[in-house]
């Protein structure tokens, strides 16, 4: 598959992004450089990182070494909590791109909304002033609740174009993906198969992939994409990494995706990370 093959979902400023993108947590280093190539050969454009990953450096190592033109990709890094005041959060933008040799992010994310510390509505100040100063295209957040939503759009007049979620098959976020699509909000989703979780050896998960000749990450996947989301997965082999770009081929029944969909748990987080009372540890 070529990057052209991949579908696009379009941003409510303009932009689009592939309907698909590739996961950094945990890939550093030169071996991270060898596995980004590897994703980008196979296709993969959209490439989701953040400053918590220490991945930025080999992200932009991999665009630069690929020989493809920096236009074609999109690229996604994160702030972290500590760079919540306005000045700390424009530098670390500034700092973001200097680490990844670009002139321009195409998507910046709030990492985390932490309201115990309740900075996030001057973050999301500093991002709508880096997007005007042409730092940054899109820009958007992470793990928001509905309620973290409003005050930042409240505040600015600005919405944001993505927020990205933690959503698997055990915690499947119906309000909150409504609540995203209420407000022209695409979601994307973080940990999309669940960190390896039970998800992948259900008994309907399994019965799909064995009716449409898929693996059971590829049926979860497509669930995701059939529900309006952007799946962001991170591979461990180059075969996972080839597979997890195969989606377009087939499609699951409406009552397939609600089969899926009844999988959900209540207390289905992967590391219990409320974001209504998780902290990061700077």
């Amino acid at each position: 598959m070529t990057s052209s093959d991949i579908p696009v979902y379009k941003l409510n400023d303009g932009h689009v992004l592939p309907q698909i993108g590739l996961g950094t947590y945990q890939v550093r280093g030169m071996q991270g450089v060898d596995v980004i190539l590897s994703a980008i050969q196979m296709g993969y454009r959209l490439i989701d990182t953040s400053t918590n990953y220490d991945s930025e450096g080999a992200v932009g190592a991999a665009i630069r070494r690929s020989g493809i033109p920096r236009s074609d990709f999109y690229v996604t890094t994160k702030l972290p909590g500590q760079y919540h005041h306005r000045d700390d959060a424009l530098k670390m933008i500034e700092e973001s791109l200097l680490r990844m040799g670009l002139d321009y992010l195409d998507l910046y994310l709030i990492h985390w909304p932490l309201p115990k510390r309740d900075n996030y509505v001057e973050a999301w100040t500093a991002l709508v002033e880096a997007q005007k100063r042409g730092l940054v295209r899109s820009i958007g957040v992470s793990n928001f609740e509905a309620e973290h939503l409003d005050r930042i759009i409240e505040a600015t007049g600005v919405v944001p174009a993505v927020n990205q979620n933690e959503i698997h098959p055990y915690w499947i976020q119906e309000d909150l993906l409504k609540d995203n699509q209420k407000r022209g909000i695409l979601t994307e989703a973080w940990s999309p198969l669940g960190r390896g979780s039970h998800a992948l050896k259900e008994d309907v998960v399994v019965t799909l992939a064995n009716k449409y000749h898929k693996n059971v990450g590829q049926i979860i996947l497509r669930w995701h994409i059939q529900r309006g989301i952007l799946p962001i997965p991170k591979a461990g082999t180059l075969n996972h990494l080839h597979e997890n770009i195969k989606l377009w081929d087939f499609e699951l029944t409406q009552d397939e995706v609600i089969a899926i969909n009844r999988l959900t748990q209540p207390d289905g987080r992967v590391d219990n990370q409320d974001p209504n009372t998780y902290e990061e540890f700077n």
